[in-house]
């Protein structure tokens, strides 16, 4: 009990955080539909814990304020109507002083209720919601950076994650013709859409040990990977004629040489960095035009072993489906992963703002395909 208390003031001091740096304006705005306050983000992870374990397990909690469901509820339609998600930005109320007094509120109520016995049915829920704030914390700096990096003048925030140049040769990985274990076998926390742990057979292939680059991106752009349709699924190339895409997310042409926003400002895009910023259809379309693929999720999960990992989320070729005999848990926690298996794409691995214990092989990250504001990057296969 004494760790999991630990883990969860630690989560929760994390999450301020990121958003020490911010400024007040910065913390209301809405974007685009995919990117959330940082005010909303620092809300719903609050909500979590007091509907999930102090409303049903305190006796006498007292609910902080009981709009706070209704705004703050993300998708759970178990526990209520909610505001709609496009609508998180027209939200100047309640202040940002008095979500951080809410929040103090339920951490508190949360380290008291943690001080004493509870039921040994409510660790998995508890760490659910510890895990659900760790993945708010990568959704912030997401969003973040998308609120920042869209403003005229760059503005500047600090962050410690930051991208490295992968410094040593490439090489491909051989994955030999065979039957392999995929999905989750320990006993340690995982999300449920990792569980039914099963066996797949795999053809032969390789994969390659590194990311994708900028510099061969920047190749794939000037070689007029955007502008032939042959590289793109029909959807992909409606996507990037609509929107006049060009570059991935952030990528600026300024006096004939590419730029992009990496939270320091806008800089000179550095040629050996992994390629970032990334949608499925840019994945895919670059892999076509080298003449390879991207790998399944089960290809690149027998692989990582030999990936040193963790830069970028990366795209893979599999659709977001259950494992057989995935099973969702009764009323609203069991909407937190199931009923997305639909019109998403896997992506496997980590970027750098993951939460350190998220870095594991069967972790199912899953995205729409059009989606770039993710940190997300390419990993090819053959």
């Amino acid at each position: 009990m004494t760790n999991l208390k630990e883990k969860f003031a630690q989560t929760r001091s994390q999450t301020q955080a990121l958003c020490a740096p911010l400024k007040i304006e910065d913390y209301s705005i809405q974007p685009i539909i995919d990117v959330s306050p940082p005010k909303w983000h620092l809300a719903h992870s609050t909500w979590f814990f007091e509907q999930f374990i102090l409303q049903p397990h305190q006796p006498n909690y007292k609910v902080y304020n009981t709009d706070f469901a209704y705004l703050f509820n993300s998708y759970y339609n178990n526990v209520g109507t909610r505001v709609l998600r496009p609508n998180r930005g027209l939200m100047t109320r309640p202040t940002v002083e008095e979500v951080y007094a809410y929040r103090n509120y339920v951490t508190a109520a949360m380290l008291d209720f943690l001080d004493f016995e509870f039921p040994s049915e409510l660790i998995p829920v508890l760490e659910l919601g510890i895990n659900h704030e760790e993945q708010h914390q990568e959704l912030l700096a997401y969003d973040i950076k998308y609120i920042l990096g869209n403003q005229p003048f760059f503005p500047s925030y600090e962050t410690k994650a930051k991208l490295s140049v992968e410094n040593f040769d490439l090489e491909y990985i051989n994955i030999a013709e065979g039957v392999y274990n995929i999905g989750h076998r320990s006993d340690t926390f995982c999300f449920d859409n990792e569980l039914g742990a099963h066996k797949v057979y795999l053809n032969t292939c390789s994969i390659s040990n590194k990311l994708v680059t900028n510099a061969e991106y920047i190749e794939f752009i000037e070689a007029g990977g955007y502008t032939n349709f042959n590289y793109w699924h029909a959807e992909g190339w409606d996507f990037i004629q609509n929107n006049k895409l060009t570059a991935p997310l952030y990528w600026h042409k300024v006096n004939g040489n590419w730029h992009y926003y990496d939270q320091t400002g806008l800089v000179p895009v550095n040629k050996d960095l992994p390629v970032m910023h990334v949608s499925y259809f840019e994945a895919f379309a670059f892999a076509e035009w080298k003449g390879m693929r991207l790998p399944t999720e089960f290809e690149w999960e027998v692989a990582s072993n030999h990936f040193r990992w963790g830069q970028l989320w990366e795209w893979t070729s599999s659709a977001y489906q259950p494992y057989p005999g995935f099973t969702k848990k009764e009323g609203a926690i069991g909407e937190y992963n199931g009923k997305f298996m639909v019109n998403q794409q896997v992506l496997r691995g980590a970027s750098i703002s993951t939460a350190p214990n998220h870095s594991r092989n069967t972790y199912r990250n899953f995205f729409s395909t059009q989606l770039r504001w993710l940190f997300s990057g390419i990993r090819l296969a053959q």
